[in-house]
């Protein structure tokens, strides 16, 4: 997104119709220009409106993350690196030459290169929800890293409950965060290297936060955003500070004692647990009643044949 991009996007965040001849003014340019501009603002997943009379305006107004604010919840305990747009903040993450001896945190106000699991890709418009990714080095190699995601969806359910605690926020292993059966986001856990005993690490979330039916029309799943659900909205920085705080504090934790630190707690958040599932891998599908997980974050299978321990990975779990 170019400079000239921005200021137009800024003149139109609060919603309000604005005309082209006003935009003009303002930017300097004709009014071929602004239109333009307004069709390359599509392109970031903008939805704007055009009434003839009156001139055009965002489909609703923009709120943007303050990233000083951000940098201030973080104490100082990590690097912020905040982009008005950007490919993904996982890969961005990756991207930095490493090791990292420090945590470093990621955040964008749209991903035009957006990935969820098993290479799906992750719809990512401009100032709708959270994206977040922060690397950093674990100890213990890759083994250490069982469980990971379900640890982070505690915490991010943590962080959504206390802002709505009656919000009936579940996990469905291994990484989808549901309301009502409805995904409102999701974990990528991703390598950036092993050297010596450490792991470098990039955890990436991303949580729906205010869509138009527009912005959602390539999602291919039931889905949700956080506006629907929650009894009052909390800003985009107050959400991006509380996910990001929560997670900076649940690393040393995760250091010291693995997932089974929240294995207690992920059982409060089980949206499988108990219920008939089918799990694809491998090029097979697996029948069976969920029964929990293991301390290093397995899915434990009821099959006919006895119990089998599944792990993330490349697979996919449907609720019968």
């Amino acid at each position: 997104m170019k400079e000239a991009d921005l200021a137009l996007v800024r003149l139109l965040s609060d919603g309000s119709f604005r005309s082209g001849s006003e935009l003009g003014d303002v930017l300097g340019i004709s009014r071929a220009g602004v239109w333009k501009r307004i069709q390359r603002l599509a392109d970031f997943g903008l939805a704007l409106e055009s009434v003839k009379g009156k001139g055009y305006r965002l489909a609703q107004p923009l709120e943007l993350i303050d990233p000083d604010t951000v940098r201030r919840q973080l104490g100082g305990a990590a690097d912020l690196h905040y982009q008005w747009v950007t490919g993904s903040t996982n890969e961005d993450a990756l991207a930095l030459k490493g090791p990292v001896y420090r945590p470093q945190v990621f955040i964008t106000e749209c991903q035009q290169a957006g990935r969820g699991r098993r290479g799906r890709t992750w719809q990512s418009p401009f100032a709708a929800n959270l994206y977040v990714s922060i690397r950093f080095t674990l100890s213990g190699g890759f083994a250490a890293l069982g469980g990971l995601s379900l640890a982070v969806g505690v915490v991010v359910g943590e962080a959504l409950r206390a802002f709505d605690p009656s919000l009936p926020v579940t996990l469905k292993w291994p990484n989808d965060l549901l309301v009502n059966g409805a995904k409102v986001g999701g974990v990528l856990i991703e390598l950036a290297g092993e050297m010596e005993g450490r792991v470098d690490v990039v955890i990436g979330v991303g949580l729906n936060g205010r869509m138009t039916a527009a912005q959602a029309e390539l999602i291919d799943q039931r889905w949700v955003d956080l506006a629907t659900v929650l009894t009052a909205m909390p800003s985009r920085t107050e959400l991006a500070s509380q996910v990001i705080v929560r997670l900076m504090a649940m690393l040393p934790l995760f250091q010291a004692k693995g997932f089974d630190a929240f294995k207690g707690a992920f059982a409060g958040f089980d949206a499988v647990s108990g219920k008939k599932v089918m799990v694809s891998a491998t090029g097979q599908n697996l029948v069976g009643v969920a029964v929990g997980v293991a301390s290093d974050g397995a899915l434990l299978l009821e099959t006919d044949d006895g119990i089998r321990s599944l792990y993330g990975g490349e697979v996919s779990l449907r609720i019968q």
